[in-house]
């Protein structure tokens, strides 16, 4: 068999490997060590070496802990049962208030933990129940809940913009603004799809009774002080420090890991098993996200080194596509990857495969990393995997059907889908806030990836090894 048949076999062993439920970080490492030790012999174990290396000393990552550990806190701080009160009172007039008020805190929730888990479990626990008791149909009580949950993959800090930046060389920071206006957009777009559903359906989303939350202007304000702006300040002292230019996305990370312990004392709730369930899970989560770009990268540079990525470029500039239809073709292909497979496995195996083709497209990896952060909001909705209804599954009533959580997330995949034909027609929505807070949307010379680190050695991988880059 020839190299680049070598590495097209590698690439569908992995698929099948992962369809048996094996661990994606190991499965990684051990395709890339098998396949690489056939194409290159002992020297793909300095690869492993060297790849391990560049990943845990690359200051990209450093801010991921620190988001986690962050999230973490302010999950664990009682902060979300106050919010979702506060504006079920602010929001109490609107049709289809609980969805609102639920929609809004998990944009707020996830833009302050990033973590999907997390925030569709919680309000699970909290929003749902209470959705369903005021007689709001189960399918769209799921729905908004999943799909609110999954809006910290996109809303900065996003820990997914965080390893696309790490993964395309491009700033995190740019990355941020350029997913701002599309994050709040499709938040919106939730928002109206509620609201609309609240107006002409109100059989699926009907009025709180007048008695039901009754509250005078004075008790909504104090409410919203001591639970909504404080968390809102936090995330935007956080995000504000990183867009304006005065700290890093790990010297804002880390302002804003300080802010959530703050918080959690204010509001008492902070304790020393909770400041260790934290720690814990934060480095749990941190030890599987460097494993996996272990594995990544010594997978993507045994699949280069074999020729597979040069026969995937190769065929796509064969094809006769232009930008269009090249966008179109990437987004449908993450798309139906999404089906089986979790992000975290789409953007350290496939996006790769995907970047070298951007440049002869015209393509900017910013816009792309944006319609990508976009497009996996479908892989959490969308069965067989849909991660978010799972989540929820785990923790609705026993007469909630899996089936009407998958019905209940359909209509925000086509929210979704509209959202990114929106950014598609109005590119402007992605480029405009960092080309005028930086001057450009394109990546910044010299920004670094997890190519860039050297070996313990002081040598460079391309003059030890001699493997073709990545990018």
């Amino acid at each position: 068999m020839s190299d680049a048949g070598l590495g097209l076999t590698q690439l569908l062993l992995f698929l099948f490997f992962i369809m048996l439920g094996f661990p994606i970080a190991f499965t990684l490492m051990a395709m890339g060590l098998f396949f690489g030790y056939l194409g290159m012999q002992e020297r793909v174990f300095d690869l492993l070496v060297q790849r391990t290396y560049a990943v845990m000393s690359n200051d990209v990552l450093i801010s991921v802990p620190l988001f986690v550990f962050m999230g973490y806190i302010i999950e664990r701080a009682n902060i979300l049962d106050r919010l979702f009160r506060a504006l079920q009172m602010a929001s109490r007039n609107l049709p289809g208030s609980l969805a609102v008020a639920t929609l809004v805190t998990c944009a707020l929730f996830a833009t302050a933990t990033g973590i999907v888990g997390a925030v569709v479990t919680l309000m699970g626990l909290l929003a749902f129940p209470a959705m369903l008791r005021a007689g709001y149909d189960p399918r769209l009580a799921a729905g908004v809940t999943c799909a609110g949950g999954c809006l910290g993959i996109l809303i900065p800090p996003s820990i997914m913009l965080i390893l696309y930046g790490a993964t395309a060389g491009v700033s995190v920071v740019q990355l941020y603004a350029a997913a701002f206006i599309p994050g709040v957009t499709l938040a919106l777009l939730y928002v109206i799809y509620a609201v609309g559903v609240g107006i002409f359906q109100p059989h699926r989303a009907p009025r709180l009774p007048p008695d039901a939350v009754v509250a005078p202007l004075g008790q909504v304000l104090f409410a919203l002080l001591t639970s909504f702006f404080p968390l809102a300040f936090l995330i935007a002292a956080v995000l504000g420090s990183i867009l304006m230019g005065l700290a890093t996305p790990s010297e804002a990370a880390a302002m804003g890991s300080l802010g959530s312990v703050v918080l959690a004392i204010a509001y008492r709730a902070f304790t020393f098993q909770k400041l260790k369930e934290s720690v814990f899970l934060t480095a749990r989560t941190s030890a599987m996200v460097c494993w996996l770009f272990v594995g990544s990268y010594i997978f993507s540079s045994v699949f280069g080194y074999l020729g597979g990525q040069s026969v995937v470029e190769e065929f796509v500039k064969s094809l006769p596509l232009n930008s269009f239809t090249f966008l179109l073709l990437a987004q449908v292909i993450i798309f139906i990857l999404g089906w089986p497979l979790e992000w975290t496995e789409i953007i350290v195996i496939f996006v790769p495969i995907f970047l070298p083709l951007l440049d002869d497209f015209g393509v900017s990896p910013i816009f792309f990393g944006i319609m990508i952060a976009l497009n996996l909001q479908t892989s959490f909705l969308s069965p067989p995997v849909a991660m978010a209804a799972f989540y929820l599954k785990g923790v609705a009533p026993p007469h909630v059907r899996l089936e009407d959580i998958f019905r209940g997330c359909m209509p925000f995949i086509y929210i979704v889908v509209f959202c990114m034909a929106l950014v598609y027609v109005f590119p402007a929505l992605v480029t405009w806030l960092p080309e005028n807070l930086y001057g450009s949307a394109t990546p910044v010379p010299g920004a670094p990836t997890l190519l860039d680190a050297p070996p313990a050695g002081g040598f460079t991988e391309q003059e030890e090894i001699n493997l073709p880059p990545l990018n």
